[in-house]
Formats: structure tokens, sequence, C-alpha cells
């Protein structure tokens, strides 16, 4: 779920994924794991700014991937000083931090038992610095833009690919869960042109999938069916009521490491198992081969109450609605979406409208 709005938060990546945990530390130590965000923003302020081998009219497109808030967490002292003061007075958590950011599995594999209230003060502390501090970095790129001239005809989009768990429902990372924590990321769009009016807000759920049809309309590229998708019509429209779907497809490397050190949480937790879900109005369905959970998504953002017993109808119009969709991809896979295409089978719609999902 995102909001366009006025904040800044996190862009991460998954490409950490792509990794086995033994080549992590490796990676990290030669390669600069997290990458360098300060060298990755200079160096697009100064492709906007100075333009070398651009043309005077020729407009530049730039997409900056930062990592900085993955794990581990070692954000400058100045900003455990402001988010995580206890841990450099705490020994104990001091080492449980240390302990940790040496663990490349831990931040895989669900937990076992749920963290105690020091240990997540510790995290979220630690998370917090780190988005702080590459907060911190981007506002100086913007800074650099503004001062320049360059921002006033500059779109900015700005989005995670992701949340990041911490310890909820025992958790950890973003390898095999499609909760709010990871799937409700922040959103903001930044457009002189126009399309998105200064201080808009859009309360309801949109897919990031749009994003390319947005940046397709903004160059004049897009064609109709583009165009229909471009999130400057989730704007205009505070009416629009969409389905929004998501999947979530356990990384075989994890899987495999799983396998070997707890195969029993894998079978207790599901690791293998393909995850899907479909929003619509207030309620988002979650469903994993055959196992399903309802949540109202504006009253329990943290989906901590599962209605999936008490609302059995609104559950198997939702699965109907996932069905419909999942029944048109050619490879089976669900890619995140705003609408199922041409999904207009006449009993689900009266049913979706006799559950107020949709409007006349």
């Amino acid at each position: 779920m995102n909001r366009i709005q006025n904040a800044f938060a996190r862009s991460d990546a998954l490409l950490a994924l792509s990794f086995t945990p033994i080549m992590v530390p490796l990676w990290q130590t030669a390669l600069s794991f997290k990458g360098n965000t300060a060298k990755s923003l200079e160096d697009t302020a100064r492709l906007f700014i100075q333009r070398q081998g651009v043309k005077a009219d020729q407009p530049v497109f730039a997409f900056v991937n930062l990592m900085g808030t993955h794990m581990p967490y070692h954000p400058p002292r100045s900003y455990i000083e402001k988010f995580a003061p206890h841990v450099l007075a705490d020994r104990s958590a001091r080492s449980f931090l240390n302990q940790f950011n040496g663990d490349v599995y831990g931040w895989l594999a669900p937990l076992t038992g749920a963290l105690d209230e020091a240990q997540k003060r510790t995290l979220d502390g630690m998370y917090d610095a780190e988005v702080a501090h590459q907060d911190a970095m981007v506002g100086q790129f913007f800074e650099q833009l503004r001062a320049s001239g360059r921002l006033d005809n500059t779109l900015v989009i700005i989005c995670a690919d992701h949340g990041e768990h911490l310890g909820e429902k025992q958790y950890m990372g973003h390898s095999l869960s499609i909760y709010n924590e990871l799937i409700r990321v922040p959103l903001i769009v930044r457009d002189p042109a126009g399309r998105f009016p200064t201080g808009s807000e859009v309360e309801g759920v949109v897919s990031t999938r749009r994003l390319f049809h947005t940046v397709l309309e903004a160059a004049g590229i897009a064609n109709a069916d583009e165009e229909a998708l471009s999130l400057s019509h989730a704007v205009a429209n505070r009416s629009e009521k969409d389905y929004v779907f998501a999947e979530a497809v356990p990384p075989q490397n994890v899987v495999n490491l799983m396998q070997k050190r707890q195969p029993q949480l894998v079978q207790d937790r599901g690791c293998d198992r393909i995850r899907r879900a479909v929003w619509m109005g207030q309620h988002k369905l979650i469903e994993t081969e055959g196992e399903v959970e309802l949540y109202d998504v504006l009253e329990d953002p943290t989906e901590d109450l599962n209605l999936s017993a008490i609302f059995p109808e609104n559950v198997e119009v939702l699965q109907d609605c996932l069905q419909a969709f999942t029944s048109r991809s050619d490879a089976g896979t669900v890619l995140a979406t705003s609408r199922a295409s041409n999904f207009e089978d006449p009993e689900v719609r009266r049913r979706l409208e006799e559950l107020g999902y949709l409007e006349d």
C-alpha cells in the first residue's frame, strides 16, 4: 500500500538476496555491500547540473538505487546518539547489535521466538538512525539541485521497493512476508508540471507498478493504455477504487539454507510457499497455498486481527478476484498491478458491490 505524500522515506533494493550468506561478508568488506550513497547522489547531481555530453534541449532520466538502510547497521555516531543513545551506554545492547550485524542468516530466517523489549528497541533505533542518515544525504542532493535551478524542472519520484521486518510477527528482513511491514511503502512525487498538485495526498491503495506508466506519461511517450495507468489519475480521481495485487516468492537460496539449518521452521512457517495478496476497499486478503488471512487495513494496519472466520463471504469474493487475475498470467506468476486485465465477471462484480468494495 502506498501513499503519495509530502514526506521523505527510504529507498532500498532486493539486490542483497541474490547472494548467499556465505558470500555476504566478502561482498560487504571488499566491494561495499551497501554501495556508496554519498557518491551515487553526487554523481547524479553532477549529471543533472553540469549535463556534460547532453544537448541543451535533451531530457535526462536517472534511477538512483540507495541501499544504506540494509543490514548490517553501522550509522554515524551522531545518528546513534539521536536515535539509539542507549546503544552507546549499554554494553549488552552493543553485544546484541554486534552479534546481529554478524549473523547474516539471522537477517533472513524467521525467529523461533519474539525479540525481547531491549532487543527490539536496539534494532528499531539503529534502523531509524540509518534511515535518518540516508534522509540527510538525499536532502543535500535536493539542495544541490535547488541551488542550481534544476529542481524546478525535474520530476522527482521517491519510493521504496519494500519495507523491513524487525521482529514483527517473528519475521526479519524482507525475504518471506507479504505483511504491511514489507508491502506498504512510502511514495512521494514532486512534479513541476502540475500533474501532482502540491500537498495532494492519496489515501487509497495504488501499485508501484504504475510508476513505469507515470514516467512514460511524463516523458510524453505513453500510449493510451499506459497513460490510463499513470498515477496522476489516482490524484485526479479520488473516488477511484482498484484491485491491487502483490506476490512474494521466497528466494530459493534462502529456502535452501533454511532447509539445511531449520527444516522444521520452513514447514511450520511456510517459508517455501508463495504468498499472494489482493487489496480492495478497506480489506486485504493474503493467500498462502490455500491458507487465507483477511485484514481491515484501515482499522488494523499492523494486521493483528485475522477476520477470515468472521467475514467468510468477503474472503470468498477476494479469492475470486485473486484467482481471476492469476489465471490470466501466462506463467502463473502475479505481478503487482492496479486492476485485473479485462476482469468483468458480472457475478463477482455484483458481490463486490454488495460488500461495498465497488460503487456505481
